[in-house]
């Protein structure tokens, strides 16, 4: 067996040597794979009843290039993969998700790992439940399918900072994405924990991944020609073996290239095809060509249009990529959900942060639904997979629940008293550097600020990235990237003055990611001179937060309601729980929480104008169901059989 050597761990060898045979205990039993496939050939070819040593030697090759083919072992392979993110996918859903792929025609499954999800607190790691990688990877291999891994540690993915966790953020001098010090020293930690989960599930150990990804799309950023190769060491020193690649748009290919990985090209249309056969050639010379990203669709940002791409362009540029000769991945075969504050943003000429639904207009809808795209798709991958596919999954069956009346309220004024103690501070500190969840500051949700004020006048300051500004209790207007000054009206004697700020999604993709603080940035101005003296909340909304609203700090909703509050109503469902979407007609901005979890945001201003609710995570009987709504309530809370993302999108 091949052997590596681990920095810093000196006894991670004999553990791996353990994962790596537990790995293949574990596959041995659950790998069964469909006669005919490539998938299928290649088990028999490895012969699973043998013992450990000749098993591993008959995975000696991997997948490897040999002129313009992908060779596994020593057979011609043609990637044909999809993209899944499990931490967008209820983990109840994931079989159903990856099913449907099979039987789609694909080969392979490609996710990205998101470093700020499984590390939410410095050296805190989660891989639990709807983040439980290593089952999501099985579970692929089970089912028949190849993986290649994109672990990052930057992966864009339209999720909050590209994946990067917010507490690196506290480092005010911190280059994101470069060989600083205090990036680097992070990201060893991390991938010493992730490598060591990743490691057994490689191809050569009898594993399902057959390559792992070198960051993402870095030649769009490129700010340190040495951070690249670093990465491709890092991964190396920690046990990764299999092949290699990077992943770049046109305007990267040229700076993303790393000598010994192979480039693929990230793209849409067919005009960009002949960076296929032209750059990557001059580049790397006679290698297998790949697209690893062929956008199926595309993400939706709040206020914006829902985007679409008619399914017959989506086959007449898969089939022209295809016909190039080239291998591809479907991004996204299935996009999701940013189930809570997940969601990221981009700023270019404006600030525009993602809507909830990670839809994508994807070949499976939000929900895992059939689209025109996976029937034309699934027939032209069946005329070239050379035997029969997989009959495709019946659909998880929709329901329109009964509406919800919420009958329970609890102000935000009134909720302060049963939160943690505030900070106490001088002078505002943004999330990331308020000295609270162990020293590692607040990643997602909303911060609130307070301070005295005996005078009127103009109020100025860096807000990010929406700030509701209140004088005791009213709501005055809003502060944010394009409003930056408002105006305090008369007041009598000392006054509350009150700014709810809230992290819309922080960017994930752009040069300016290492100006991603949220909250009050810096001084806020009263009339040019600095407030001081402020008592600053976290409101992260984690299930614990909600935790502390015992049955005994709820009112009935009176007539008028004080905003911003909790709203608080019970779904009854007598039989088993089933897949539905949330409308909040009426309702104007805010999020929900269903049995503490949190589904999203949902404001008016769409394109988004349902929230998607998984069945798996409802129960038979009551279920609770809580809003918080910033400034207008809607009388009920509807539910619906299909989503509404500004145009029905089964038809395209």
């Amino acid at each position: 067996m091949p052997t590596w050597s681990v920095p810093r761990r000196p006894c991670r060898a004999f553990g791996l040597l353990m994962l790596v045979i537990l790995s293949f205990l574990v596959l041995r039993r659950y790998l069964h794979l469909e006669p005919g496939s490539c998938d299928h050939e290649v088990v028999q070819r490895l012969d699973w009843r043998g013992l450990v040593s000749p098993w591993i030697r008959h995975r000696q090759s991997g997948l490897h290039t040999k002129g313009q083919n992908f060779m596994l072992e020593d057979s011609t392979f043609w990637i044909l993969g999809g993209s899944v993110h499990y931490f967008r996918v209820p983990k109840a859903y994931w079989r159903d998700r990856l099913l449907k792929m099979k039987a789609c025609g694909l080969n392979t499954l490609t996710t990205y790992v998101p470093w700020n999800l499984h590390e939410p607190r410095r050296g805190a790691f989660d891989f639990s439940g709807n983040l439980d990688l290593e089952a999501f990877v099985l579970m692929a291999a089970e089912i028949g399918l190849w993986v290649i891994l994109r672990p990052g540690p930057y992966i864009c993915s339209e999720i909050d900072l590209g994946g990067l966790p917010s507490w690196l953020l506290q480092d005010s001098g911190m280059r994101l994405r470069t060989t600083y010090k205090g990036f680097t020293e992070a990201v060893d930690l991390y991938f010493d924990h992730l490598m060591s989960r990743v490691v057994p599930l490689q191809y050569k150990y009898g594993g399902p991944i057959i390559a792992v990804q070198v960051e993402n799309e870095y030649g769009s950023y490129n700010k340190d020609p040495a951070y690249m190769p670093y990465i491709k060491k890092a991964l190396e020193d920690r046990g990764i073996v299999e092949l290699l690649l990077t992943s770049d748009n046109k305007d990267g290919l040229s700076k993303g290239f790393v000598p010994g990985v192979l480039a693929t090209i990230n793209l849409q249309s067919q005009e960009e095809l002949h960076l296929l056969t032209t750059f990557l050639l001059s580049i790397q010379g006679v290698q297998p060509k790949m697209v690893m990203e062929y956008w199926t669709g595309w993400f939706d940002s709040w206020g914006g249009p829902h985007n679409i791409l008619d399914s017959s362009e989506v086959l007449k540029t898969v089939s022209a990529i295809i016909d190039a000769g080239s291998s591809i991945n479907l991004y996204m075969f299935h996009g999701g959900t940013n189930f809570g504050f997940i969601n990221g943003a981009v700023h270019f000429h404006e600030y525009k942060s993602h809507v909830t639904s990670y839809d994508y207009d994807a070949v499976l809808t939000e929900a895992g639904d059939y689209t025109a795209k996976y029937i034309k798709l699934r027939e032209l991958f069946g005329s070239i997979s050379g035997g029969p596919l997989l009959p495709p999954p019946d659909l998880l069956p929709k329901t329109a629940y009964e509406s919800v009346r919420p009958v329970l309220y609890l102000s935000l004024w009134d909720a302060l008293q049963y939160m943690e103690e505030p900070t106490n501070s001088e002078k505002p500190i943004n999330m990331e550097n308020l000295p609270i969840n162990n020293g590692n500051g607040q990643s997602f949700g909303y911060t609130l600020y307070e301070t005295t004020i005996d005078s009127s006048g103009v109020l100025s300051g860096l807000v990010r990235d929406r700030g509701q500004v209140f004088v005791n209790t009213v709501s005055i207007g809003f502060l944010d990237y394009k409003r930056k000054k408002i105006v305090i009206p008369l007041i009598q004697g000392y006054t509350i003055l009150r700014i709810l700020v809230e992290n819309c999604g922080r960017v994930n993709y752009g040069d300016n990611i290492n100006d991603q603080r949220k909250g009050l940035i810096g001084n806020i101005y009263l009339n040019n001179s600095p407030l001081k003296n402020f008592r600053i909340y976290s409101l992260d909304m984690k299930k614990s937060f909600l935790q502390r609203f015992g049955a005994n700090m709820w009112s009935p909703v009176p007539e008028t309601p004080t905003f911003p509050a909790f709203f608080l109503g019970a779904l009854s469902i007598a039989l088993s729980p089933l897949d539905t979407f949330m409308k909040l007609e009426g309702w104007e901005k805010g999020v929900v929480f269903i049995n503490g979890q949190n589904l999203g945001r949902y404001w008016n201003i769409g394109p988004q104008e349902t929230l998607y609710l998984p069945g798996a995570w409802l129960d038979p009987g009551i279920n609770q169901v809580i809003v918080f709504e910033e400034k207008m309530a809607g009388p009920m809370i509807q539910f619906t059989e299909t989503p509404h993302l500004g145009r029905n999108r089964y038809l395209n």
